[in-house]
């Protein structure tokens, strides 16, 4: 049975703050490394970092050999005494995260032991590498296979021995000229430095490559830009159901809206997952983002393509009173896409558009990245609808939260998939 050793590690820069983890595979008999993972995770703690590491670190042990038994080393002392049993997971963060960690591996088959934290230098500086690309604005992330670190780690072999005096003779007598030429031009010592150098530099590639997708993606199209899509906070008018787009009174959140921000932003604080926020430039959405990203300790920015449908003469009124105000235009807006709501408003065709086209702008700025939309009903709905190829007629067969959660992920083939939708677990108490 082989044996693997799993040292992992992981770090917040303000707890919570900009975080990220590392984590790396090693052969117990031989010492080689086997597997390395590392990702910049947005937002979170300490402990959800180093729990997300040994998550990474279990993972990769399982795929390389799921038989095999793994030793995990940390300097977490939280994460190796609550994994081990000693202690209890009171806190409602780590008890997922721990469930996720126990069922990678049987019991039988993991062993843990903490480690001072100068003995968890590569971990630690996996993690650190990812924390330091987030902070510049990149995605980054590791997962490097055994053939990959080991053709990587020959170059830098090869590259280090031409850098050294050769022990072995010339195949040339002293003093005379080959008579074949060279491919290169003789150059200065440091050339064959500076060949060392680049293969160090194919060694971080080799071990910086993009994780994997999930779901029937190919694994060789990189992680795909994920938007979270959150319906702002309710407003005085959600409770009574009235049409409100973007061409009425533009209402801030009521107390109980923002109430529900300040929820999603504690729950997407906990995931750590979001590297950015995007908002409409409607005053309920930007409050919103605003509460959220405060949270996340990130900046808002602003998109006017995921404003809300403008219902015309609609706006401000419940279904009811457009039924009875304007019955035949309600029809014809409920059974064709193409129909404007009555007073030049925007059609769902229309918005369609607009949104189709906001999808492949933000896609492009934040590809491989996980970015918030706080946004509205019918954006996030045409979102869902385009990524599922339904007809326009499935925006009114969809129901759609205050401050809900949906997610669809798009990869570089051009697919999405839908990964959540009107998720409120998070506004409850």
């Amino acid at each position: 049975m082989r044996e693997f050793i799993v040292e992992a590690d992981g770090g917040s820069r303000g707890n919570p703050g900009p975080a990220g983890y590392g984590a790396v595979v090693i052969d117990a008999s031989t010492g080689q490394t086997l597997a390395e993972a590392a990702e910049y995770i947005g937002v979170a703690t300490n402990n959800v970092a180093e729990y997300r590491g040994l998550l990474a670190g279990l993972r990769a042990a399982h795929e390389l050999d799921p038989t095999a038994t793994v030793h995990v080393r940390m300097d977490s002392k939280l994460v190796i005494e609550q994994m081990s049993g000693r202690w209890k997971i009171k806190h409602p963060d780590m008890k997922p995260l721990a469930f996720e960690a126990a069922a990678v591996l049987p019991a039988s088959q993991v062993t843990y032991e903490w480690m001072p934290r100068e003995q968890n230098k590569h971990a630690d500086r996996l993690a650190n590498e990812a924390m330091d690309a987030g902070k510049r604005g990149e995605q980054w992330s590791a997962a490097a296979s055994t053939a990959e670190l080991a053709a990587a780690d020959a170059r830098a072999a090869r590259a280090a021995a031409e850098a050294e005096p050769s022990d072995q003779p010339s195949d040339q007598p002293s003093g005379q000229p080959s008579d074949q030429p060279s491919d290169q031009p003789s150059g200065p010592p440091g050339d064959a430095a500076g060949a060392a150098v680049k293969a160090e530099a194919d060694v971080r590639a080799a071990r910086t490559v993009a994780a994997p997708s999930s779901g029937w993606a190919p694994a060789d199209m990189g992680a795909p830009a994920t938007f979270v899509l959150l319906r702002h906070g309710e407003t005085p008018l959600t409770p009574q159901k009235r049409f409100s787009g973007s061409g009425g009174t533009d209402p801030s959140l009521s107390d109980v809206g923002r109430e529900q921000a300040e929820r999603v932003g504690a729950a997407l604080a906990r995931r750590g997952t979001i590297q950015a926020v995007v908002a409409s430039p409607l005053a309920r959405t930007r409050e919103t983002a605003g509460i959220v990203a405060a949270r996340l300790g990130l900046d808002v920015s602003v998109d006017d393509g995921l404003r809300e449908t403008d219902f015309g003469a609609w706006e401000g009124l419940t279904f009811g009173e457009v039924r009875e105000r304007h019955p035949d235009d309600l029809n014809a807006w409920l059974a064709d896409p193409e129909v404007r709501p009555t007073g030049d408003g925007e059609s769902f065709a229309a918005t369609a558009t607009r949104i189709a086209a906001t999808r492949d702008k933000l896609i492009a700025a934040y590809a491989g990245r996980t970015v918030l939309l706080v946004t509205h009903v019918t954006p996030i709905k045409t979102f869902v609808r385009l990524a599922l190829g339904a007809p326009p007629e499935s925006l009114f067969r969809m129901e759609l939260s205050a401050a809900s959660l949906s997610a669809v992920a798009y990869y570089a083939d051009g697919n999405a998939s839908v990964r959540l939708f009107n998720d409120t677990s998070h506004l409850r108490a």
